[in-house]
């Protein structure tokens, strides 16, 4: 399992960008590999077959693989801008596809960077940047009169609760960031003076 938390996208978006009846479409996509990008970038193509030019670029946690394609355009002027966007916000596993359709004006270098900059800054924006940290999923089992001790540091502490299953004690289930579990276990053997039955079922990422 990876150890470090990350930056992406939750979900697929798209942003339509036009510059002198010049259409540029961005498409970002959340992926955990590259098998995962290049089927992406190959569906967009097929969505867009009659298009000039579809310019991708992507970042990946897998291998730490970087790419990019200016698909045709001018050296400079498409790929790289859509890769520094992804880079800029601190984005990975995530792919940006741009296609553009021509409008018949030469926009110039300037003008294209402009328009695949703005075309991938849009979809990089509709679809949701997000942060995945590693949390910790944890079991409590206490007695019912510990239950009304506990809830406050629960909250205040930043427990999600998933589940409360009321037995014979009272079992809670729920995660928490996982540099934040120490303290949380902590404060519960506090508030119960020990009495709390605490257990680290698993770690998982999650936003």
């Amino acid at each position: 399992m990876e150890t470090q938390a990350y930056t992406t996208v939750r979900q697929q978006s798209s942003y339509e960008y036009e510059d002198r009846k010049s259409v540029f479409i961005g498409e970002a996509c959340p992926v955990s590999s590259e098998k995962e990008a290049l089927a992406f970038i190959e569906s967009v193509k097929k969505r867009y077959p009659d298009a000039r030019h579809h310019v991708y670029a992507y970042v990946l946690r897998e291998n730490s693989i970087m790419r990019f394609t200016d698909d045709r355009e001018p050296q400079g002027t498409a790929g790289m801008p859509v890769l520094d966007v992804i880079r800029k916000r601190g984005c990975t596993d995530t792919v940006i596809v741009v296609t553009r359709y021509f409008g018949g004006t030469l926009l110039g270098t300037g003008g294209l960077v402009r328009a695949y900059t703005s075309a991938a800054q849009g979809a990089l924006e509709a679809a949701e940047i997000i942060r995945y940290d590693i949390y910790s999923e944890i079991s409590i089992t206490v007695s019912y009169s510990d239950y009304g001790k506990i809830t406050a540091s629960l909250s205040q502490l930043g427990f999600r609760t998933s589940d409360v299953s009321y037995r014979e004690s009272v079992e809670v289930l729920g995660s928490i960031l996982k540099s934040d579990a120490d303290e949380l276990l902590h404060a519960l053997t506090e508030a119960t003076s020990g009495r709390a039955q605490t257990k680290i079922i698993s770690e998982k990422f999650d936003y």
